[in-house]
């Protein structure tokens, strides 16, 4: 499926209110200073709505160059990105994996330039919605099969929990309220109401504690005395 779904749908009236709930949850999920690097992936062209890009670090990768025009732009696949790892301090994903083929490798890709403690944030189509599935319908012609690529709540968490994140914060994005909805953190929780969810997740890092005491094992290396000593003694039999 194209992203230009995405925009498609950003056109409506609903989606219209959806933004406006999506640039909220993401604006108060921007905890680093103003001197950590953001990297958004995946432009949207209203950037300014949730980050100042004057006051933050913030680099955006688009394959087309969109987003917020005083950002700096890379163009790259999100499945391979030309960034140094463990480099980057939030990393903000909106919309995205479902219009990704590769979108467990740019997981992987995320984890590896994350930093640890770094967070994450994610935010996906409701697979379960009425009115997204609507959409998707009436803009079938923008898709390149008749099979969506929407992606689950549980799916999503699966994957954060084998990659070692944390999932800290899940929230049902609804248009009908003003704010988003949140949700037990387990993601159990299946709404059929939430237009979309937001996922806001910290990379661990976790060091493995032997069971056993460590033993420090001896030098192997022989003095040079002794050596000297039992090859004169050999010498002299």
């Amino acid at each position: 499926m194209k992203r230009k779904f995405l925009f498609g749908w950003y056109q409506t009236p609903r989606g219209k209110l959806l933004q406006e709930v999506e640039a909220s949850f993401i604006k108060r999920s921007i905890t680093v200073s103003c001197k950590q690097k953001i990297l958004q992936i995946g432009g949207l062209g209203w950037e300014e709505e949730f980050i100042d890009c004057d006051l933050y670090d913030v680099a955006i990768l688009d394959i087309n160059g969109l987003g917020c025009p005083k950002a700096k732009k890379l163009r790259a696949k999100a499945y391979a990105l030309p960034i140094q790892s463990e480099s980057i301090d939030l990393i903000l994903l909106p919309h995205l994996l479902e219009f990704d083929a590769h979108r467990f490798q740019t997981m992987r890709e995320i984890e590896r330039v994350l930093k640890p403690e770094g967070h994450l944030v994610i935010i996906n189509f409701n697979p379960w919605s009425f009115w997204v599935r609507y959409q998707y319908l009436w803009e079938i012609r923008l898709a390149d099969s008749v099979l969506g690529h929407f992606i689950s709540k549980k799916r999503v968490l699966d994957w954060l929990r084998l990659l070692n994140f944390e999932a800290k914060a899940i929230s049902d994005l609804t248009i009908d309220k003003d704010k988003p909805r949140p949700v037990d953190v387990d993601g159990g929780f299946v709404s059929l109401f939430a237009t979309s969810y937001a996922i806001r997740a910290i990379k661990r890092r976790y060091n493995l504690i032997p069971f056993t005491p460590v033993t420090v094992k001896k030098s192997g290396f022989a003095i040079a005395g002794n050596m000297e000593s039992s090859q004169r003694s050999q010498d002299n039999v």
